[in-house]
Formats: C-alpha cells, sequence, structure tokens
C-alpha cells in the first residue's frame, strides 16, 4: 500500500527539486530518548525552568550541569532509528534540501544529513558564557573534572552552559533566519513528529504553505498543522518515512 496517496502529491513529489523538513521529538523518541520528565522519576521534582532556563542555572549550576550530563549520557547510548536514515537518503536524491530539527540530540547528522539546521541548539557542545569559546564533550569532561563543585569555568572565568536554547531564550537568529528562507522557497515542506504548536518553530509550515510549497505532515495523530496540510501520511516516522522516500526514489526513476 502506498503511502504517498493522490495523483498531485505523485506528480509533485516527482518534480520537487527543493524540498525542507522539520523535525520534533517524535522522530527522535522513536529512537528510545525520553523525555527526562517521565517514568524513571529522577528529576521529576524539579520543574523544567530550574533546569532549563538562566535563573535555574545562576540559581544552581552545579545541578543543571549534571542535568546536561546525565541527558547527554542518554542520548549518546542511543542510535539513529530508520526515520533519521531516511532522511539522509532524501537528501541525497533532491538538488535542494534542508533538514531544520527542534532536537538537540545531533541524531540525524549520525544518520548522514549533512544540511541540519539546529533551531534548539545541541546537547554536544558547551560554551563559556562570558567569551563564547565552544567545548565539546572531550573538552568539557576534561574542564569539568577539575571544579569540585561541579561548576566548570572557561579560562576567562566565564561559566561554561550547555549549548541548547532555554526558556525564555530566542532561537538563534542565523539559524531562524536559514530555516526561514528554507520555508519560503521550498517546493515541498514536510513536518515530521512535530505538534505544530511551538512558536516560532510551528511557523515554519505555515510560511511554507503561504509562499506555495505543497504541506506533508507525517505523523501518528493529528496535530494543529493537520488541518492546512496537503497531505497527512499517518504512522510513526520510523515506520512510513522509508517507504515515503522509496517512493520518491521511484516517482523519479531511481533505485
Amino acid at each position: 500500500m502506498s503511502v504517498i496517496e493522490g495523483k498531485k502529491a505523485k506528480e509533485i513529489l516527482k518534480k520537487a527539486e527543493f524540498i525542507a523538513v522539520l523535525t520534533g521529538s517524535g522522530i527522535s523518541a522513536e529512537s528510545g530518548i525520553p523525555t527526562f520528565r517521565g517514568n524513571d522519576g529522577l528529576w521529576k521534582k524539579f520543574s523544567p525552568e530550574e533546569l532549563s532556563s538562566f535563573e535555574g542555572f545562576y540559581r544552581n549550576p552545579a545541578m543543571v550541569t549534571e542535568w546536561y550530563r546525565y541527558r547527554r549520557k542518554i542520548i549518546l547510548g542511543t542510535k539513529p532509528n530508520p526515520a533519521h536514515l531516511a532522511l539522509a537518503d532524501l537528501e541525497r536524491i533532491v538538488a535542494e534540501f534542508y533538514l531544520i530539527t527542534q532536537n538537540i540530540d545531533r541524531l540525524h547528522q549520525r544518520a548522514g544529513s549533512k544540511k541540519v539546521i539546529e533551531l534548539h541548539g545541541n546537547i554536544m557542545e558547551n560554551y563559556c558564557m562570558k567569551c563564547g569559546k565552544v567545548f565539546d564533550i572531550e573538552e568539557f569532561d576534561c574542564v569539568y573534572e577539575k571544579f569540585e563543585d561541579h561548576v566548570p569555568r572557561c579560562e576567562c572565568g566565564g561559566y561554561i552552559r550547555p549549548n541548547v536554547v532555554w526558556f525564555g531564550e530566542p532561537l538563534p537568529e542565523e539559524a531562524f533566519s536559514e530555516a526561514y528562507k528554507a520555508a519560503v522557497n521550498c517546493e515541498v515542506f514536510i513536518s515530521i513528529g512535530t505538534s505544530g504548536a511551538v512558536r516560532p518553530a510551528a511557523d515554519l509550515p505555515r510560511y511554507a504553505k503561504y509562499n506555495g510549497a505543497y504541506l506533508i505532515e507525517i505523523n501518528p495523530e493529528r496535530s494543529y498543522l493537520t488541518d492546512i496540510a496537503d497531505l497527512w501520511v499517518k504512522g510513526k516516522a520510523g515506520e512510513v518515512l522509508p517507504q515515503f522516500v522509496e517512493e520518491v526514489k521511484k516517482l523519479k526513476g531511481m533505485k
């Protein structure tokens, strides 16, 4: 059974050479990445604002630092799922492709995707709040081990924080600008595993639609985008995306 239904959808995907994709937490959940607020209960007594905000970090930098080290350890124990791999494959078969993600886990890059726009930063890097120096995992761990208070600081004296967007912070200007340009210029926009409720990321598929793109949603449940989508592919990304990409290949006469 085809996951690309309708003559119009097939005609557009056959000709499309500029595709933009937006992914949310749903695609990472299929790799076994938990919400970190759920079943194990380890952090349930803390609010999101305590763990993911400037205010929370300044109140208790050691706790927030440990929280992100814990998250990073779990993420590094996961692997890209078939949906991540399918998107890396899709990138190779069109001339212009951008993968915009709200996720911070870098599973898209590990799957082989090249043109990834990270709207919320990534958990694999840290940076100094004073001088801006970026630390990869190995560099950060070396610095971390030097401080008994579990609050690593840069040589300049500034605190080192995760390279992620916290509550109350704006999205990185350069990343959102690049994502916006991809949305308004693409021929096809695909929204995967996102509710379509969290702005400004949720505005991107709407910008694409209003600028003439064919809007496809891949989600197991209805979202805020379903009613405006030109095609809703109902199902988990890891189950339907590999078939979706294979069908796009056939439409384009590829093996």
